[in-house]
């Protein structure tokens, strides 16, 4: 089956909601999303959105804050951009009837790891939450938006399609839409566009240890990996220091914004430990504090760290954080009188697809925005909070340069249907599960928040023959998401392992052993 709209979208978290909003008045519009439309890394959004609403802060604070924090590779043009065009964002939100927190009439601000001053916009400690009931109520409504849940994004479809060489240096490669996995049909549609988005959030599922949900495999980056986009910075992983450290907790993520209002970490012993390690103490910037745990662990062989906010008013917590309070008194956990058991796990991206400041890949007609994109805002490590802030600038910088572009293309082609002859059922789907397990412990052990060549090489090994195990058992096997998650996953592994084997220099959240200093030589992006 073939399907035809002016305006596609891949995912259904902020960016892709957001930019969906915007096209529609210009055209039709599908966005497809995997699972259910609400099941986006927006969701589990916790702290906020960074943005200079105070009058007490300013512009010049957050883009000097942002920089330190991403350790020399933040592009200062563009993160001034993002800043400036921040209040902008959180006026839209309020329009569409986001329900911040506010006292008074006024929104209260919260403050995080690496901020200088209070600047988070939240709502209570569920805010990616909020915003996502926003924007998907609003694109809802909206009579030109169709929603596809259960409709798996597999191959964008380019000239390799219709019979033509496609190389990486090419500068006129057009992308014409997606192959798409209808899930309850079971059946390979195609869905052609003047224009694609690529909004598919994160892939921190390649990790044993993650805040993020199920859906985060990775599908975008690996997508376009295959269809010959720029990738750029994958070796910085973010590794967020606080996620609840309890049996059956998947590591459920303990805000930032808990230290930013007090809470203290300790080690087994009591013993707070920041001090140690930054000037910021509890409030140093992500990638310090994880080191920092990392390095308690190691020298105690204890399993976790603690996160005390015993002496805070039981009243101000429960204010402020009561999704984690109640998540944590479901574990036996009661925050207000025994400290949190955390250990980092990892969080987000700081690379991706490279684009523009439009939101433009290097192939025409893909726009890109969100956690799946490097847009050189993040550099070496991202600043707390600043993640929403981005996705939301860049889906209304691609909107308007989608529009323009939609405008000037027609789509006549003859797109071959899904070609899966020769495969079969497969019920050997523990093939599935094992590699996919394999790949988390490897990713885990050997890539993690402290590197080395020696780690490294092994992963590359190990991820090598999982890659040809998983490329054997997909060309003779029928399609199936979790086939083509773990394909997605292998890929997005590869190109972290190949990245951080070309930094020979410790930057940000990329830390190596056998190069533990940060090298002016060395602060470049690398480009896969």
């Amino acid at each position: 089956m073939q399907h035809q709209y002016d305006y596609l979208i891949l995912g259904s978290g902020a960016a892709g909601l957001s930019y969906a909003l915007k096209v529609a008045d210009h055209g039709s519009v599908c966005s497809i999303t995997k699972k259910n439309r609400a099941e986006s890394n927006t969701n589990y959004a916790q702290g906020g959105i960074a943005s200079v609403v105070d009058e007490n802060d300013s512009f010049e604070k957050h883009i000097q804050d942002t920089l330190i924090a991403g350790a020399g590779l933040c592009h200062e043009d563009v993160v001034r951009m993002v800043v400036e065009e921040g209040p902008a964002v959180i006026q839209e939100l309020l329009q569409l009837g986001a329900r911040f927190t506010s006292y008074n009439g006024r929104l209260d601000l919260g403050k995080e790891g690496g901020h200088s001053h209070e600047r988070i916009v939240h709502a209570a400690d569920t805010t990616g939450k909020e915003i996502e009931r926003t924007l998907l109520q609003a694109a809802e409504a909206h009579p030109r938006i169709t929603i596809l849940e259960h409709h798996f994004a597999m191959e964008f479809i380019t000239e390799h399609h219709l019979g033509q060489k496609v190389t990486r240096y090419d500068t006129n490669t057009h992308c014409f839409g997606v192959y798409v996995l209808d899930t309850q049909r079971y059946n390979v549609d195609k869905i052609l566009a003047k224009t694609t988005l690529l909004a598919t959030g994160g892939a921190c599922q390649v990790y044993l240890h993650t805040t993020n949900p199920e859906i985060a495999t990775g599908d975008g980056i690996a997508m376009a990996y295959r269809a010959k986009v720029r990738v750029s910075n994958m070796e910085f992983i973010q590794f967020h220091p606080t996620s609840l450290y309890a049996p059956g907790a998947d590591s459920f993520l303990i805000s930032e914004a808990v230290r930013g209002k007090g809470g203290i970490l300790r080690n087994s012993k009591g013993e707070a430990f920041m001090a140690s390690y930054d000037d910021r103490k509890d409030l140093a910037p992500r990638d310090i504090v994880a080191r920092a745990i990392d390095d308690q662990l190691k020298k105690s062989g204890e399993e976790c760290v603690f996160l005390d906010v015993t002496h805070i008013d039981k009243n101000v917590i429960l204010e402020h954080f009561p999704n984690i309070y109640h998540t944590c008194s479901s574990y036996g956990i009661d925050i207000t009188q025994e400290p949190i058991p955390v250990v980092p796990a990892a969080h987000y991206m700081c690379g991706g697809v490279v684009t523009d400041v439009h939101g433009r890949t290097s192939i025409n007609g893909l726009f890109a925005c969100g956690e799946v994109t490097h847009t050189r805002v993040h550099g070496a490590n991202r600043l707390a909070s600043n993640s929403l802030l981005e996705a939301l600038v860049f889906s209304g910088r691609a909107a308007e340069k989608a529009v323009e572009y939609a405008k000037n293309t027609e789509i006549n082609l003859e797109v071959p249907d899904w070609d899966d002859s020769g495969t079969v059922n497969n019920d050997e789907w523990i093939l599935i599960s094992h590699n996919k397990k394999e790949l988390q412990q490897i990713m885990w052990d050997y890539v993690g928040i402290v590197r080395s060549d020696l780690r490294l090489e092994r992963a590359f090994r190990r991820t090598k023959l999982l890659y040809e195990e998983t490329e054997e058992f997909y060309t003779r096997t029928r399609v199936s998401v979790p086939l083509c998650e773990l394909r997605n996953l292998i890929g997005v592994a590869y190109i972290i392992i190949k990245s951080a084997m070309k930094r020979k220099e410790s930057r940000g959240l990329h830390y190596t052993t056998d190069y533990p200093e940060t090298l002016d030589s060395e602060r470049k992006d690398t480009v896969i």
